[in-house]
Order: structure tokens, then sequence, then C-alpha cells
């Protein structure tokens, strides 16, 4: 199929979000940029009423704010492992059959939970087995049998992340600094309540325009941008300069230090905006239609 084919050029914005699992009613780490087709440098997108992004506040964006014909990047693992065991948790028998069915059930047992968190989930009697959580608490099925491996259960696209020189993690590990368990486990009830407003690729086909929702893993980005995954990270107007440029994007206004969400959130966006026209990164040689609607894919993964 043609780039056409697959939304490359019909999209008309690009927008990036630099997610968090924090605890509390609004989260620092949360950062959104957004570029269009014009080539211009990308914006930070701020929240209406606050200086400071809540994850409903995120949600709203998505259900009411949207720009026409978005290409939305979220910075989280929309999914769970499936494909190692035949299931989200092997041996429960309440382990739901493909992603959209994961999303339903973290939410309703994480309906008392305010602000999107999912804290009721991690520490469900049943479910906790399955996570490694702080304090020492490993589950005791965090690994599977045999595992080759300590780092818990994978994707298959986070094994094509690792392919790409990127360090991938569980998104069973809720433990340490670099851990994206607590940010997809939120992000899933987020993309629950948008109740299939906008599309969520690949769970749902790419549709022939609108809007549509992928997952990103920013370090890929910042690889494309000609850094290394152990340099993914940049804290200054200067560096985050050097990387637009290798994007073909102008520079972002400002000068000094950055924080590394918002440098992620502006230069993924400028990524966005050139790797949606590329066809190979729609047609990954391993996502076959079992694992679109179970695991997901990461955009950008090969």
């Amino acid at each position: 199929m043609n780039a056409a084919a697959h939304g490359g050029p019909r999209f008309r914005h690009f927008m990036a979000i630099d997610w968090s699992g924090a605890v509390g009613p609004r989260q620092k780490g949360i950062a959104v940029g957004l570029c269009d087709l014009s080539g211009a440098a990308p914006q930070i997108v701020r929240p209406r009423d606050h200086a400071v992004w809540s994850r409903q506040d995120v949600l709203d964006l998505l259900l009411h704010d949207l720009p026409d014909d978005t290409l939305v990047g979220l910075d989280l693992g929309i999914s769970l492992p499936f494909a190692d065991a035949g299931a989200f948790f092997p041996g429960w028998n309440e382990s739901p059959g493909d992603a959209r069915a994961l999303w339903a059930l973290i939410d309703a047992v994480c309906a008392g939970d305010a602000d999107l968190c999912a804290t009721s989930f991690v520490d469900h009697a049943r479910a906790s087995a399955y996570f490694r959580r702080h304090g020492g608490r490993e589950g005791e099925q965090f690994h599977l049998p045999g595992a080759a491996h300590r780092r818990g259960r994978m994707r298959v696209t986070e094994e094509a992340q690792a392919r790409a020189g990127c360090k991938p993690y569980s998104n069973f590990n809720l433990v340490g600094a670099a851990q994206v368990g607590k940010s997809s486990l939120t992000g899933m009830r987020m993309l629950h309540r948008l109740g299939g407003t906008v599309p969520v690729w690949p769970i749902d086909p790419l549709p022939a325009r609108g809007s549509v929702i992928v997952e990103i893993y920013t370090t890929l980005a910042a690889v494309a941008a000609g850094r290394s995954p152990s340099r993914a990270k940049m804290t200054t107007f200067e560096a985050l300069a050097d990387a637009l440029a290798a994007l073909g994007s102008p520079p972002a206004r400002g000068s000094g230090a950055i924080d590394d969400h918002t440098s992620d959130a502006l230069l993924t966006a400028a990524w966005l905006r050139r790797a949606a026209c590329d066809p190979a990164l729609w047609q990954p040689a391993e996502l076959t239609p079992e694992l679109a609607c179970t695991e997901g894919w990461t955009f950008g993964a090969a």
C-alpha cells in the first residue's frame, strides 16, 4: 500500500503527549507538543485553566479540543504482554481476551481511585501477583516459568524496541525511575474513557480520515534525530534545536534549560510529522491481527 493508504499525508496536525502515572490531581510530568503541516516549529500546548496538566485535562482535550485530523502519540504502553503466555494474566479466569476488555477491567477495578490513578488494580488481591511493586514486593507471576531474564514479561513491540538499541521495561514493572507500568495503567483508564471516540491504532483499524491515537516511545524519536538511546533526554533548548534540525524542523522558541518532558513532547511531535508518511511504520512485519487487538504496537518500532 502507498503512504496515502496509511494516512501520512492526510494528517494535518501532530501531537505528542508525554504522560505521567504519578499519584495526585495534577502531574508535572505531562507535556503536550503540537505541530502541523506548515513546517513551523512545534509548540507546547498548555491546559486551559491551570499551569499544570491533569490526566482528566488530557482526556478532555482528546474528547473535545483535538484539532482536526491529528495524529496523537501517547508516551505509554497501551496494553500488557499477551503473546508470550496466550493471556494477559495466565491462570486467572478473569483475564481479558483483548486490549479493550483489559482497559475496561482496569477502569472498573479502579472506579474509586481519583485522578485516573490505578492503585486499586496493582493492589488487587489477584492482579497484584503479576506486578513488581515497591518495597520488594514481586508477584509470584511477574516472570513466566523459565524466563530468560529478570526484567519481567515483554510485549512483542518491546522486543522490537530492544533490537533498535533501546532499553524497554516491562509494563508489569512498577519500580524504578524508568518504569512505565504506572503510566501505562493510568493511560489505559483514559483510553477506556475515550469510548472509541478517537481510534487507537493498531487496536482499531486505521481509518480513512479523522484523528488517530498511537503509542509512542520518545527514545525512538530521539534516535531518529541522531541521538543515541543513552542520550535521548535533552535538557537544553540548544540540544533540542540540534535534534529538531535533524528532523527538518525549525527550533522551538527558548534558550537555556528545558525539562525533559517538554523536550520529549516537542521533539516527538516533529518526528510524528515526518514519520507519519512512512508506510513501513504502519505495517511492521511482526504485527499480526491477533497481536494488534491484544498487545497493540509502538508506532515507529520496526
